[in-house]
């Protein structure tokens, strides 16, 4: 359950990463322990980042990620389409990243509800404004920090296709592939998919 998390700025070095996710998922389904993806990942640079400090900084995140998918959500990661795979992404994040899924739940969905299409900076920074005031962790992340994940939340949001347009900030109601919604559904998981936008 995500409210049992601590909550965390490791998305500062995460993202999306749909196509580092993917191959770690191909890895996991292949039988391979944490610690041998971890070196195979880092020894032959399967994520193609240039730099060796930003693969390590985001590895554990998607491992983690990763961790929380069964077997049928590893197979539609790998065999079905993209959107499909983006969709689990999606859920993976909001299933390991407490302050993510408050966003969604709190910020976008909010805005769902009333049919406003359109996020703004100030609901960013209304939404961190009111968590700092909440809780000290949050209080005591420096101003870089706070930066930093007002635009990886902006940029998971266009690579998961709830954002359509970064500069205008027009929204869209995700669409999620209806194999992946029911398997949801039926293991459990519905406020992730009402989270999505899509129960």
């Amino acid at each position: 359950m995500t409210s049992e998390l601590e909550y965390s700025s490791v998305l500062t070095g995460a993202a999306f990463m749909f196509f580092e996710f993917k191959q770690v998922v191909m890895l996991k389904e292949q039988g391979l322990s944490d610690q041998e993806i971890r070196k195979k990942v880092v020894d032959e640079n399967l994520f193609q980042h240039t730099k060796l400090s930003s693969l390590k900084r985001g590895f554990p995140s998607i491992l983690r990620r990763v961790n929380v998918l069964d077997d049928t959500l590893r197979k539609i990661v790998i065999e079905d389409s993209i959107e499909a795979g983006k969709a689990i992404n999606l859920y993976t994040i909001l299933k390991t990243d407490r302050l993510f899924f408050e966003f969604l739940e709190e910020v976008v969905q909010e805005k769902f509800a009333f049919n406003s299409f359109i996020l703004e900076k100030k609901d960013l920074n209304t939404y961190f404004a009111v968590k700092a005031e909440q809780n000290n962790n949050i209080a005591n992340w420096t101003e870089a920090t706070v930066q930093k994940l007002k635009q990886v939340y902006m940029k998971i949001l266009l690579d998961a296709g709830i954002l359509a347009d970064k500069k205008s900030g027009e929204l869209n109601r995700l669409v999620m592939d209806e194999q992946v919604k029911s398997h949801l559904v039926q293991i459990g998981e519905v406020q992730y998919v009402r989270v999505m936008g899509e129960y």
